[in-house]
């Protein structure tokens, strides 16, 4: 396969940086994004010639649009976009300020849209390209705790959905991946927490035991995986990262479709039938 050219944002540490050591290991070209570009100074130094970093704030539109036009005129175009920057946002929905839930859509949801919106113009140009949206489980299902992480990625979901639909006579494809737990620090240093209220105590006992229940994936693994997705003639709409992840939204659909059942006479009521 020819080398392409990727742009990924949120490169300086968990799938980010993984993703594109991968691709430049392999012969791709990357435009590595992050706030602090001195974080990617190790690639830049391995990769002079393929490897471009670039600071990025993705909250920031204006500076989204001149840095993807400017990776454009760097490598003469781009193949593979990858939305990836983004961080977790812990707290019970009466937790969080106004200010915790504006930065979370801020980053997780704008962030993405305007990336996105930014790089249509040169993949419809060049009539191929393939974005890729780094969504979760948590974009399809939601735990306690993580409420507006989840709404974040709900979001994400959504309109990527809509765009693939909007895109593919253009020759673009779009790809949401779903990982499930994976050792990228997103509950680490990277995330946010909203002070506890004693009232939630109990259900933060609950949220915290689940989560130390769970078997983090390998970041590095997940390269591998990708690059089967990116590589793929008719790449999927969504993929699951992560060998459990399939069964919780297995049984997420399964409740949703006995609920939706057990009311659809009440759903033919409001029709008036």
């Amino acid at each position: 396969m020819a080398n392409r050219t990727w742009f990924i944002t949120g490169t300086s540490r968990g799938f980010g940086r993984e993703w594109a050591q991968a691709a430049l290991e392999r012969g791709d070209s990357v435009v590595g994004t992050a706030r602090d570009p001195g974080t990617l100074q190790e690639l830049a130094a391995l990769h002079p010639q393929s490897f471009v970093a670039m600071a990025l704030d993705v909250t920031d539109r204006d500076a989204v649009f001149r840095t993807v036009e400017q990776a454009n005129r760097h490598f003469g175009g781009l193949d593979i976009v990858v939305n990836n920057a983004g961080y977790g946002q812990f707290g019970m929905i009466e937790e969080l300020s106004e200010q915790d839930v504006r930065d979370q859509l801020e980053t997780n949801l704008m962030g993405a849209l305007w990336v996105t919106q930014a790089a249509l113009p040169h993949l419809r140009a060049r009539g191929a390209g393939h974005i890729v949206q780094v969504s979760s489980i948590g974009g399809i299902t939601a735990f306690q705790g993580v409420g507006v992480y989840h709404a974040s990625k709900w979001a994400l979901e959504g309109f990527s959905q809509a765009l693939a639909q909007e895109v593919r006579d253009f020759g673009i494809n779009v790809t949401l991946i779903e990982p499930g737990g994976f050792s990228t620090d997103w509950g680490g240093s990277s995330a946010r927490r909203a002070p506890r209220l004693e009232a939630y105590a109990p259900v933060h006992a609950q949220s915290d035991a689940r989560r130390a229940r769970n078997v983090p994936g390998d970041p590095v693994a997940s390269a591998q995986a990708l690059m089967r997705v990116v590589d793929a003639p008719v790449p999927p709409l969504r993929c699951f990262f992560g060998a459990h992840v399939l069964a919780l939204a297995e049984a997420d659909y399964a409740s949703r479709l006995e609920t939706w059942r057990e009311w659809q006479p009440v759903a033919e009521l409001a029709q008036g039938a």
